[in-house]
């Protein structure tokens, strides 16, 4: 029995009848609907759908759906994509000094609570290169001396072509990324230790602490030219009182990026996570 999936991310213009037909194009093919979210911009006019269904006695082979879907998207006047279960996507993660997300990240791909293989780190920095090596890890150490970044950043875009790197994570990695390598890089999914849009840029827990925030939060959205300005797709919050120092907002903010991150990786590599005019849709 084949126990894999296909999931099908779908935006197009809106008009009636649009979920009972693609809908019928799986029934038709006889798959199993597993899983069907569907939304409405009313003001952009515009559709967005995800369907996953079974592969078990579905009457297109995998090689074949991709060519039905871009044919169905065609019809629709829209732009779609698929995505195997059974794929197991490759990525690589950016660190600097902080080693919270990384740690976190490498445990729950193991213990095969994130399904991804993660056959790299790069770092602009040495200092977590034996925890790495311990866990059997390749460690790439490129400086990002701002006289030399276009080198660094082409060296960076080889080892992740080399590797077929389909995800790039940036876990707590404190460097700006140009437009060129984001343009060429595969999606980038950054954490930042603050709840977007307020308290942008750095120190963020000093900000929040010296305004006597009784929230705060962490942010994992997708990389854009525009500094901490990506489409989000996950946010976290704990509470804070008077009585933290900054300290406390760090420790407390660790495990809100810790969980922030992690999550948002799952959606993406689920395929839960759509994005479009600069927002996401998620359906988790």
């Amino acid at each position: 029995m084949n126990t894999s999936s296909c999931t099908l991310q779908l935006i197009c213009p809106d008009r009636p009848g649009l979920v009972k037909e693609l809908v019928s194009w799986v029934t038709d093919h006889k798959g199993n609907i597993l899983h069907a979210d569907h939304h409405t911009d009313n003001e952009a006019g515009l559709f967005l759908s995800r369907i996953e269904w079974g592969l078990d006695g579905f009457a297109v082979d995998n090689e074949s759906i991709p060519i039905e879907v871009k044919q169905l998207a065609r019809h629709l006047d829209g732009k779609a994509s698929v995505h195997f279960s059974d794929a197991i996507p490759r990525a690589a993660i950016f660190i600097s000094k902080q080693s919270h997300c990384l740690l976190d990240l490498l445990w729950r791909a193991r213990s095969g609570e994130i399904r991804m293989d993660i056959p790299l780190v790069i770092s602009n920095h040495q200092d977590l290169e034996g925890i790495c090596n311990d866990l059997d890890v390749n460690y790439y150490y490129i400086p990002n001396n701002l006289k030399y970044k276009s080198d660094s950043e082409s060296r960076m875009l080889d080892i992740l072509l080399n590797h077929q790197i389909e995800l790039v994570i940036l876990a707590k990695y404190m460097q700006v990324l140009t437009g060129n390598f984001i343009e060429r890089c595969p999606p980038i999914i950054n954490i930042h230790h603050s709840f977007l849009p307020a308290f942008k840029g750095a120190n963020p827990y000093f900000q929040a602490w010296q305004r006597g925030v009784k929230l705060i939060g962490a942010t994992a959205h997708y990389v854009t030219e525009e500094l901490d300005d990506g489409p989000i797709i996950e946010q976290t919050l704990v509470n804070v009182s008077h009585r933290d120092e900054v300290s406390d907002l760090i420790r407390k903010g660790r495990d809100t990026e810790r969980v922030a991150l992690a999550t948002a990786v799952r959606l993406h590599l689920r395929h839960q996570v759509m994005v479009y005019r600069g927002r996401t849709a998620v359906f988790a």
